[in-house]
């Protein structure tokens, strides 16, 4: 069995013949040239305790030497996320289950995409150098990439990522949270919601799980990057109690009045690094949850996004 290609040579390792159709070079009309036929994703994770993941890049590597995040290109038909995830597990043993998409970001070069998911760990773990494209491994603080972002430091990051790197950290430590008044939402059109509440709330929940699994548009939002992918948590009361909540969406219920329940709700999420977003039209409510630090949005506004 021959010797584990070391990431410390300037020698490409020796491509197997059984490689994905992802894994070669597209070239611009200038001759620059980008690994990944398909595009390519790379993995921000965030955590909370320890910083961002960072990856002494292999020698033998593009831009060899240099500091980014792992990542890599991607498969045929594959989803940036699920890409970015994958090429972490190869080469860092970053474990996919302990991993919350955050928001992606998507650089358009023309003739090619490089996808950034950021990713916040829900569970720490340690990472490891699982193959030959990493020298080193290494959770950095959120403090010291500011320093390195303003040229301090000798860290030398990897071209692309040092030009992100900015923009990144401008939304670290955005995480909206909408919490979500659903007797509020649910009766916010006349849809004969009234014939049963109930089911009603239960096709509000359907629809915000889509929504949110499917990613929701940064413009919508109000916030920098391509996709994000919000927390949710629906407030239910009354007749509209016992509802399941999904993989996406948590669901309270109020055990008395829902307003008293969402203002608790708002505080909690507030006390977290989560910003809570409460969507209402309810001007009172809005007031309340205003006084505990959370944003309003309205039922019109979460309507209109999910149509």
């Amino acid at each position: 069995m021959p010797a584990p290609h070391s990431p410390h040579s300037t020698r490409a390792p020796r491509l197997s013949g059984h490689r994905d159709p992802g894994d070669a070079w597209v070239y611009a009309d200038d001759g620059t040239k980008y690994w990944g036929r398909f595009g390519a994703a790379g993995l921000v994770a965030v955590d909370p305790g320890k910083g961002m993941l960072l990856q002494h890049r292999a020698q033998w590597s593009h831009h060899g030497g240099t500091w980014g995040i792992p990542g890599g290109a991607l498969h045929a038909n594959e989803a940036p996320i699920d890409g970015a995830i994958r090429e972490a597990g190869e080469e860092a043993g970053v474990p996919a289950e302990v991993l919350r998409p955050r928001l992606t970001w998507v650089a358009d070069y023309g003739v090619w995409q490089y996808t950034t998911v950021v990713a916040d760990v829900t569970e720490p773990f340690t990472a490891e150098k699982t193959d030959a494209e990493s020298i080193d491994l290494e959770w950095v603080p959120i403090a010291q990439l500011r320093d390195i972002a303003q040229g301090r430091g000798d860290r030398v990051l990897h071209p692309a990522f040092a030009t992100a790197l900015p923009s990144l950290l401008e939304v670290i430590d955005t995480r909206p949270h909408l919490i979500i008044d659903a007797a509020n939402v649910v009766g916010s059109v006349p849809d004969g919601w009234w014939k049963d509440r109930a089911a009603a709330t239960e096709r509000v929940i359907q629809s915000l799980t889509q929504w949110t699994r499917n990613g929701v548009n940064s413009a919508d939002l109000g916030l920098q990057g391509t996709q994000w992918f919000p927390r949710v948590t629906v407030v239910t009361e009354g007749s509209a109690r016992g509802q399941v909540g999904t993989d996406q969406v948590n669901v309270e219920e109020a055990a008395g009045h829902g307003d008293d329940a969402i203002v608790a709700a708002a505080q909690r999420v507030a006390s977290t690094s989560d910003q809570a977003w409460v969507v209402t039209s309810d001007r009172e409510l809005q007031n309340r949850v205003t006084e505990c630090g959370a944003q309003t949005r309205t039922a019109g506004w979460l309507r209109h996004l999910m149509s």
